[in-house]
C-alpha cells in the first residue's frame, strides 16, 4: 500500500474535490453528501466498536466498517463516466451475511409490541445513533440514484444495515438485562 505523505493538497480550497476518475465536483453535491454520510456512519460505528467487548458483535461492526469503504468508493465514482474499480464492489455474500445476522438476532429476542425509544445501555444507544445515520445515508443515496447510476447492491446493503443496527441495539439491551422503553403515545 502506498504511504500517504501529505494530508492536505490545497486542491479543495475553492469548494471542489475530485471523484474517482478525476472529475472535479462541488463539495456540496449530492454525491459527496451521500458518501460523506456513509463515512460519518463509519465513524459512529468506530465508536460503537470501541464500546463493545471483543467478540462476534465487535467483529461484525468492524467488518461493516471495512465494507463501507467499498461503498464510499462506489459512490465516489461517477459510473456514467468512469468504470468501477474492484474496490468499489462489496465482497461476495455481504448482503446475505447481514440478513443472516438480523435473522439470528431476531431468533434470540423476545417479541415486543410497539415502537422502541432509542437508548438503554451506552452500546445500544450508540447502535441506535448508527442506525439513524445509516438511514440518512440511505436517503442521500436514493437522492443520488434519482439522477445518477448507483449500484443496486449499495442501496440493498445500506438498507439491510439499518435493520441490522436496529436489532443489534435491541440485542445489546437484552443481553445486558436492560428493559427497552416503548413509545407512550400521549394522544391515546
Amino acid at each position: 500500500m502506498k504511504k500517504i505523505t501529505k494530508v492536505y493538497t490545497r486542491r479543495g480550497d475553492e469548494g471542489k474535490t475530485s471523484l474517482v476518475g478525476g472529475q472535479r465536483v462541488s463539495k456540496a453535491s449530492i454525491r459527496l453528501e451521500s458518501y460523506g454520510t456513509v463515512d460519518e456512519l463509519s465513524s459512529h460505528l468506530g465508536l460503537l466498536a470501541a464500546l463493545l467487548p471483543e467478540g462476534h458483535d465487535k467483529d461484525m461492526v468492524e467488518r461493516i466498517q471495512n465494507n463501507l469503504f467499498n461503498v464510499c468508493t462506489n459512490l465516489a465514482t461517477d459510473q456514467d463516466q468512469t468504470p468501477l474499480y474492484p474496490s468499489a464492489y462489496l465482497p461476495e455474500g455481504e448482503i446475505e451475511r447481514v440478513e443472516q445476522e438480523v435473522d439470528a438476532i431476531m431468533e434470540m429476542l423476545p417479541e415486543k409490541q410497539g415502537f422502541v425509544l432509542p437508548g438503554g445501555t451506552k452500546e445500544a444507544a450508540q447502535a441506535h445513533v448508527c442506525r439513524t445515520v445509516c438511514r440518512r445515508a440511505e436517503r442521500r443515496i436514493v437522492e443520488l440514484a434519482a439522477n445518477a447510476t448507483v449500484s443496486p447492491e449499495v442501496l440493498q446493503y445500506v438498507n439491510r444495515l439499518s435493520d441490522y443496527l436496529f436489532v443489534l441495539a435491541k440485542k445489546l439491551n437484552f443481553i445486558a438485562g436492560h428493559s427497552e422503553k416503548l413509545w407512550q403515545n400521549a394522544c391515546d
